[in-house]
C-alpha cells in the first residue's frame, strides 16, 4: 500500500497550522517536514493513529531548515539513530551545527522562541543526506524527484512524487488552509529573493502536479490556479512593501501599514476566525521584515 497522510501537529494548540506528511510504501515510512520540537508528542500521537511509531521511521525529507519545518529533526534522530535526513546542501551544515540558525531565529522570536519551537538539536553528519536538486530518491517502492526551489529560503527544495502527482512544496507556494481560495505569502527574513522565487514557481508548474502539499496547511487540489494566484499576490505584496518604504514611515509605522493592508485585503475573502488563523500561521510582521530587507538590499546594490 502506498499513501500520503497529512498529520496535523496542532501547533500551540491550533489545528491546521503545521502539517507533516507521512509517506507510506510497503514496509517503509517517512516524513516530509516533521515540524518543530514543541510538537513531538503530537507527532507521536498522530503516527500512532496510523499504526506507526517514531522508531518505525526510516527517513525525513526536509523541504528547508526553518524551525517550524525542521526543528524536531535532531530530537527524532536522537530517539531513532538510524534515521536518514535529506536536506539541501545550503542547510546541511546548519542541521549539524544549528548555532548560527538559532541565533538568527532568536533575533526574530526573542523570548518566545523556545515556547514556540522547543529545542533544536544538532543532527549527526552521518545521518545527513545532502541534496543539490535534480536527484531522484527512493522510499519503499516509490520515488521522489528533487527540485531546488529557492525564493522563500536559499536552502529550499521541493519533492515530487510522480506516481501520485503530488508536489511537497514546503513554503514555496505560500499558506493556504485546506485548499481555501485565499493564499497568504510567507516572506520572512533573511534571504527571500523574488527573482529566484518566480523561477521556482515555474519549475513546479512544469511538473504538472495533480496536488500540492503545503506545510501550512494540507493539500491544494488546483495547482495551476493556486500557483498563478500566489505569484500575483506575492508580487502585489512586494510592490506594496516598496511603496511603504518610500513613504518615509519609521519602522513601526511601516510594519503597521503593511499589516493593515494585508488584513484589509483578507477581510474581503475570509471570516474573522479565518483571518485570525492565517495571521497566526503567517506572522505578518516577519513577512514585512523579509520584504523590507529584500528591497533595501536591492536599493543598496542599485543606488
Amino acid at each position: 500500500m502506498n499513501c500520503i497522510v497529512p498529520l496535523d501537529l496542532d501547533w500551540q494548540g491550533r489545528p491546521r497550522a503545521i502539517a507533516s506528511a507521512l509517506l507510506l510504501s510497503q514496509d517503509f515510512c517517512a516524513l516530509v517536514d516533521p515540524g518543530p520540537a514543541s510538537t513531538i508528542e503530537n507527532l507521536r500521537e498522530q503516527l500512532a493513529v496510523h499504526h506507526c511509531s517514531l522508531s518505525d521511521l526510516q527517513t525525513i525529507f526536509l523541504t528547508h531548515i526553518h524551525l517550524d519545518h525542521a526543528g524536531a529533526t535532531g530530537s527524532l534522530v536522537q530517539e531513532n539513530p538510524h534515521l536518514q535526513v535529506y536536506v539541501h546542501a545550503r542547510g546541511a551544515d546548519h542541521m549539524a551545527d544549528p548555532s548560527n540558525l538559532l541565533a538568527s531565529a532568536q533575533r526574530l522570536y526573542g523570548n518566545d522562541m523556545r515556547r514556540l519551537f522547543g529545542d533544536f538539536l544538532p543532527v549527526p553528519k552521518r545521518n545527513l543526506q545532502v541534496l543539490e536538486g535534480g536527484e531522484t530518491v527512493s522510499f519503499g517502492a516509490q520515488e521522489l524527484q528533487v527540485l531546488y526551489t529557492p525564493g522563500h529560503a536559499s536552502h529550499h527544495v521541493t519533492y515530487f512524487d510522480p506516481s501520485e502527482g503530488v508536489a511537497f512544496v514546503g513554503d514555496t507556494t505560500g499558506i493556504c488552509i485546506d485548499g481555501h481560495p485565499f493564499i497568504l505569502p510567507a516572506t520572512p527574513p533573511p534571504d527571500i529573493q523574488l527573482e529566484l522565487w518566480d523561477a521556482s514557481l515555474e519549475a513546479i508548474e512544469k511538473l504538472q502536479p495533480r496536488q500540492l502539499f503545503l506545510t501550512h496547511f494540507g493539500f491544494s487540489d488546483q495547482p495551476a490556479r493556486h500557483i498563478a494566484q500566489y505569484r500575483e499576490r506575492l508580487h502585489y505584496w512586494s510592490d506594496f512593501a516598496l511603496r511603504i518604504l518610500g513613504a518615509g514611515h519609521n519602522e513601526q509605522q511601516a510594519m503597521e501599514a503593511f499589516v493593515r493592508e494585508v488584513t484589509h485585503e483578507a477581510s474581503a475573502t475570509l471570516s474573522p476566525e479565518e483571518i485570525s488563523q492565517y495571521g497566526f500561521v503567517g506572522a505578518l510582521s516577519l513577512s514585512w521584515r523579509g520584504l523590507a530587507r529584500y528591497h533595501r538590499k536591492r536599493m543598496a546594490s542599485h543606488p
